[in-house]
């Protein structure tokens, strides 16, 4: 499923004209590097970019996994329905999105419906905003019509570009790792 920023203006109701061709697509074969690449960035920082994946996971038995997930066939228990795309802009990788389709009694505490993140490179220029607007579309067209996103409670930026797409603070709270979060629903 792609996505254009044109499609993001329904998510709010808002009027919004997108300032960037960036779109969400699934995997393709030839990701392969730039998403290994993707990952070790992102790990470094303490962010998860891969779910599920390793550096002995095979990478098209990797795509096979995020489309069963998709799908919901054979979803490991701690696992749920979730869509995982990347967001390219212009046939570069800058970040990320994963949308669960349902929640598990973790993610209702502590991960939400999207988890997103964005490469250090390509901070700074609207994508984390874009990417969440558009990953609002894709939990609509599944079935979630109230979305949970939750940040660090520390996390301004995070904050922000949730507050900017319609997020309302429903409650602050801890990870289990002890984090202070906030939880915010998106109508």
């Amino acid at each position: 499923m792609d996505l254009s920023p044109s499609q993001a203006k329904v998510v709010t109701g808002r009027t919004y004209a997108p300032t960037m061709d960036l779109r969400l697509r699934p995997l393709r074969r030839e990701d392969e590097a730039a998403f290994v690449a993707a990952h070790r960035e992102m790990d470094g920082e303490g962010f998860t970019f891969a779910l599920s994946w390793d550096d002995d996971t095979d990478w098209l038995a990797y795509l096979e996994v995020l489309d069963r997930q998709h799908r919901s066939i054979d979803i490991p228990p701690d696992r749920v329905p979730a869509t995982f795309l990347v967001a390219d802009v212009g046939g570069v990788i800058v970040g990320r999105t994963s949308v669960r389709h349902v929640l598990n009694d973790f993610l209702a505490n502590e991960g939400g419906h999207i988890g997103y993140g964005v490469l250090r490179a390509h901070r700074r220029r609207g994508y984390a905003t874009e990417i969440l607007r558009q990953s609002l579309i894709v939990a609509r067209a599944e079935g979630v019509d109230r979305v949970l996103v939750t940040c660090d409670d520390d996390n301004v930026g995070s904050a922000t570009v949730i507050e900017r797409c319609g997020g309302v603070l429903d409650s602050k709270g801890e990870a289990s790792d002890g984090t202070r979060i906030r939880r915010y629903l998106i109508d």
